[in-house]
């Protein structure tokens, strides 16, 4: 009986030939995805692909195969094995983001009053922004004025010390100080007058 040419490559495998792993991967690889193709729902599909699958599944044979010295006897049980690995990993995949697959629907399907709020500013908020950052200025002496506007463009503490000329230090404290100022106003506005009693 003529001997399988698969069964030597895998013979070489379990010798620990890597060259010949490269071999048998390429040999397996599109049964395997075929195996994972046919599990896979369409709703999975939008989460990993086959080819993860597969991947996965042959990074662990490969260190299974360098640290355990897996034998396998023919490419048949070899295969079988691979087999298993990958529903297995099918399953852990599965159990990953079945809580999300449940919960997703097509937008189509979904009532345009149940969908999330914006994440984006109200108008209100918008408005009190506006408020606040016209008392910053007010009460931000003219010469730190800088920078405050380019804290308010979102430029980090050290660029603004490198634009400025300023040492970081007395960045920080600036906008402190500015902080303190705005928190004093603001507590200010909330505590009644005594005239008003």
């Amino acid at each position: 009986m003529k001997r399988d040419p698969l069964d030597s490559l895998v013979e070489r495998l379990s010798d620990g030939d890597m060259a010949a792993a490269e071999r048998v991967f390429v040999v397996f690889e599109p049964y395997l995805r075929m195996v994972v193709r046919r599990k896979l729902s369409t709703r999975l599909r939008t989460k990993f692909d086959s080819i993860d699958i597969v991947q996965s599944v042959w990074a662990h044979v490969l260190s299974g195969f360098r640290a355990a010295s897996w034998r396998f006897a023919n490419a048949t049980q070899l295969r079988a094995f691979l087999v298993r690995v990958t529903q297995n990993r099918m399953i852990d995949q599965w159990r990953r983001c079945r809580t999300a697959v449940d919960r997703e629907q097509p937008l189509s399907q979904i009532e345009p009053m149940a969908t999330p709020a914006s994440r984006q500013p109200s108008a209100c908020e918008i408005a009190q922004a506006g408020e606040l950052w016209e008392r910053m200025l007010v009460l931000c002496p003219t010469a730190h004025r800088d920078v405050l506007q380019l804290r308010q463009q979102g430029v980090t503490v050290s660029e603004i010390a490198t634009r400025t000329g300023l040492h970081e230090g007395s960045v920080h404290r600036i906008l402190h100080a500015l902080a303190c100022r705005v928190s004093v106003e603001r507590a200010s506005r909330l505590v009644p007058s005594r005239q008003t009693r």
